[in-house]
């Protein structure tokens, strides 16, 4: 019998949908949905299934941004072959990507016991949730909001791209909120620091999806749900994305910051009382 039934996979692929790409932990949000419906945080093909399940939400991202994706490939593939190319933005951009993810790659294979294990507990989700909350805060604050999209530099790639291991170790510290937050560091404005979150996550998200379906299918999720939430996922989560830009040319991140907290203490509450088991 599979761990997760096809109606928890659809509401796990709303929830991710929802909270992937929003600075508010997609994995801390799964976690907590999860134990809400008696699904084991901690089993291997649980944490299998949730990875998996962000590929629909990394396909919405590829979808919504197919033409900046085209263009960038594109640029990256002719600066191969010509070296005149190879001084356009979009060319130093995908190396840019490609080195960025190298960090994270190599800590999320070193660490993958802990990930999997101790870190996978919903008291690590709680304190993550309310740390991150500070982070982004003070970085929205400090942040001068004065660089766009096309003064991104290899350093800002790195220290971006590297900052999301911060939620891998951490979940409910979040890989949106990590990237973004670093990206106001480095004065990125808003809608920029959000671009270079979505385009730093596609090749973490989908590598850690195809690396982890072989324990998910293999551990006891079946088929149907598999596909059930990354569908549902793919489908929520491009509404969302279309929504965040929208939010963010014109707002600070300071709802998502006190949304954070309130969730982060009532998770709290919960483990404290034994409502929630860790």
């Amino acid at each position: 019998m599979s761990a997760i039934s096809v109606g928890q996979a659809a509401v796990l692929g709303v929830v991710e949908g929802v909270t992937e790409f929003l600075p508010v932990s997609s994995t801390g949000h799964l976690k907590i949905t999860e134990g809400l419906m008696n699904i084991p945080v901690d089993d291997p093909s649980v944490v299998g299934f949730s990875a998996v399940i962000q590929v629909g939400a990394i396909a919405a991202v590829l979808v919504y941004f197919f033409k900046d994706i085209r263009r960038i490939v594109s640029a990256w593939g002719r600066g191969l072959v010509d070296k005149e190319e190879r001084y356009h933005h979009d060319y130093k951009f995908a190396w840019w990507v490609i080195a960025a993810t190298v960090p994270i790659v190599l800590v999320g294979l070193a660490a993958k016991p802990l990930i999997d294990g101790p870190l996978a507990s919903l008291w690590v989700v709680a304190g993550s949730l309310i740390l991150g909350s500070g982070v982004m805060w003070a970085a929205d604050q400090m942040g001068r909001h004065k660089r766009g999209e096309d003064d991104t530099s290899f350093a800002d790639a790195m220290w971006v791209g590297s900052s999301q291991i911060l939620a891998l170790l951490f979940p409910g510290f979040s890989r949106s909120g990590a990237t973004m937050s670093t990206a106001l560091i480095r004065d990125l404005d808003r809608v920029a620091a959000t671009r270079l979150s979505f385009f730093l996550g596609i090749p973490a998200l989908t590598g850690a999806g195809i690396y982890e379906l072989k324990d998910a299918l293999g551990a006891g999720v079946g088929a149907a749900p598999l596909v059930v939430g990354t569908v549902v996922s793919f489908v929520v989560a491009y509404g969302s994305i279309a929504w965040l830009l929208k939010f963010v040319a014109k707002h600070s991140f300071n709802a998502f910051v006190i949304y954070r907290i309130a969730v982060g203490l009532a998770l709290f509450g919960l483990l404290a009382t034994d409502t929630l088991s860790a």
